[in-house]
């Protein structure tokens, strides 16, 4: 697309120009930039969510007026366009919801402030009927101190890309002490988080956003087809639930409330995201995309609308007396527990949300029903390493271990011999509320396709009831540049172990890094996982690590490689 002076005064003279009437406004639009890209995201069939950013020059606090445009991607016709004005009170943010839109159509935008102008972003709008393929890249944990965003350079060189669905950990809050999450890879690549304390205020929620959106790699992503996202745990901080995080200390950090409100208010500003409905929660963001008579996608929250707090087998497993009079751990009281009903990830209102777009999108005569959720479903039991290592093998491996982890490392050994869940802040540690979720599949008279991030590794898993019934197929992403356990493990194959060690677990790896490319097709679904060789360096390769097919009648089979 070429931009010219004709065509940015022939908007002007369509409704806009009085607002560039004042020579003191144009004088400091001329000096404002677009320093962190443009984007868009929660495509529907006849409008899209536009969003720039101006950054204003040093001392500046005045309004913008910033233009923006919609171009037919064939054509190169002018099919929708308008101003606003942006400020402090939202950061110099920029967000359009462009309507009046043509259904599964390509277009491109850009914003201007005076005649400085924006780089160029393509997107596309949903299909409201047919069932064409539909591309998706599934992506999850972007840790900026984590590694080179590779995998968002390989999504951006995608032929083919619908929309990028991001299961969450978009950004980090912790700081760039040396002890911080990732830090030392952060050091060795000049990525140090900003501000480098952990972010409390809203400022600091949005000073890090800005920096995580300089990255020309994520940039690309975003300039290259609409985000359709949700948040996790560390948009707010780690292990967030509805009342607090293990990563909040209210002594010392203030009300989680009023933190949570910072980062929520500052992921709204930044975010290629329609804003909450009129009388709804901020936190409720579960909302559905209908790919014409194809697919619909269904993205829950399981943070902050309904989530109990996680338990943790420190201070959750308690001990008991033994036979003989000396303490053993409470396993039936710590079952009891963990299969609490009232414990939860959803709230009621989410469920009955769920269900309904289930039924809804199955009695319009969609044949896939695609949920975008955050933490990885499957039952997964920690692996028994003595059964699938010798004494001396298992010695060896603890000895590659770094020392700081080797005591975590044998207590979690010690509980997965006896049974327990691998990871307590996923759906296993709400387990009676995943057996609703399942009988919401149940009455819908669907088995989804379930995408899940968080845990830093790639999956693929047969998801079963309690009855041992199937219920739906799971797809995990791996993360684009955020740590895994393996990293910590030397050689051990923990994905290996834990594949051997669950029924539900089809694939898995724990140390890859990259996305998963999602094709749908009228008859079968196919995932692939996308590997890049490195996150440390460029320039880099992109691989098929495996690839998996899911057939009409749900049958799971590999693909050739």
């Amino acid at each position: 697309m070429k931009t010219n002076r004709r065509g940015l005064l022939g908007l002007l003279g369509a409704g806009a120009a009085g607002s560039y009437a004042s020579a003191a406004m144009a004088k400091q639009a001329a000096q404002v930039r677009f320093e962190h890209g443009v984007a868009s995201g929660d495509p529907l069939s006849d409008r899209v969510i536009l969003w720039a950013r101006v950054t204003p020059p040093a001392g500046h606090t005045a309004p913008v007026m910033v233009q923006w445009r919609v171009f037919d991607a064939a054509t190169d016709q002018i099919v929708a366009n308008g101003s606003i004005q942006t400020g402090r009170e939202r950061d110099y943010t920029i967000k359009i919801d462009a309507t009046g839109l043509k259904p599964a159509t390509d277009y491109r935008f850009q914003f201007f402030a005076g005649e400085v102008a924006s780089p160029v972003g393509r997107t596309r709008t949903l299909a409201a009927d047919g069932v064409r393929p539909v591309n998706l890249a599934v992506v999850s944990c972007q840790l900026y101190p984590g590694g080179l965003f590779n995998a968002y350079e390989a999504i951006a060189a995608m032929p083919e890309l619908d929309a990028v669905v991001h299961l969450g950990d978009y950004i980090y809050e912790y700081g760039a002490s040396d002890s911080d999450y990732g830090m030392a890879t952060g050091q060795r690549l000049n990525r140090v988080p900003e501000p480098a304390h952990e972010i409390l205020s809203l400022s600091d929620y949005r000073i890090r956003h800005a920096q995580y959106k300089s990255d020309a790699d994520l940039q690309a992503a975003h300039a290259r087809a609409p985000f359709i996202c949700v948040w996790d745990d560390h948009e707010t901080a780690n292990d967030a639930w509805l009342h607090g995080a293990e990563n909040h200390q209210p002594d010392s950090e203030g009300d989680f409330a009023d933190r949570k409100a910072n980062a929520l208010k500052a992921y709204y500003e930044w975010m290629p995201i329609r804003e909450a409905a009129a009388g709804k929660l901020p936190e409720a963001i579960n909302r559905s995309f209908h790919f014409g008579d194809l697919a619909s996608l269904l993205m829950v929250e399981t943070r902050l609308t309904g989530r109990t707090k996680a338990l943790a087998y420190e201070s959750d497993l308690t001990a008991k007396d033994g036979p003989d009079g000396e303490p053993v751990l409470d396993l039936e009281a710590f079952a009891t527990l963990r299969n609490d009903p009232a414990r939860g990830l959803m709230s009621g209102e989410q469920h009955d949300w769920l269900r309904s777009e289930l039924k809804a999108s199955k009695a319009g005569g969609k044949r896939w029903q695609v949920l975008g959720n955050q933490v990885v479903m499957a039952r997964v039991q920690g692996p028994d390493v003595s059964k699938l290592m010798t004494p001396e093998q298992v010695a060896g491996l603890m000895a590659q271990i770094p020392q700081g982890f080797r005591d975590q490392f044998e207590q979690a050994l010690f509980l997965f011999k006896m049974g327990m869940p691998f990871n307590l802040d996923a759906w296993d540690g709400y387990p009676a509320d995943r057996e609703r979720l399942y009988a919401d599949f149940a009455e819908a008279d669907v088995q989804p396709i379930v995408l899940s991030g968080d845990s830093h590794a790639f999956w693929v898993n047969d998801l079963k009831d309690a009855s041992g019934q199937k219920c739906a197929v799971e797809f995990g992403t791996a993360a684009v540049s955020s740590p895994s356990i393996a990293d910590v493990l030397g050689g051990f194959p923990l994905g290996q172990a834990l594949m051997q060690a669950n029924d539900e677990v089809v694939f898995c790896d724990q140390s890859a890094k990259g996305f998963v490319h999602l094709t749908l097709h009228p008859e079968h679904v196919e995932a692939r996982l996308m590997k890049v060789s490195t996150i440390m360096a460029k320039p880099f390769e992109t691989t098929v690590l495996a690839g998996y097919r899911v057939e009409n009648n749900g049958q799971l089979t590999r693909l050739p490689a």
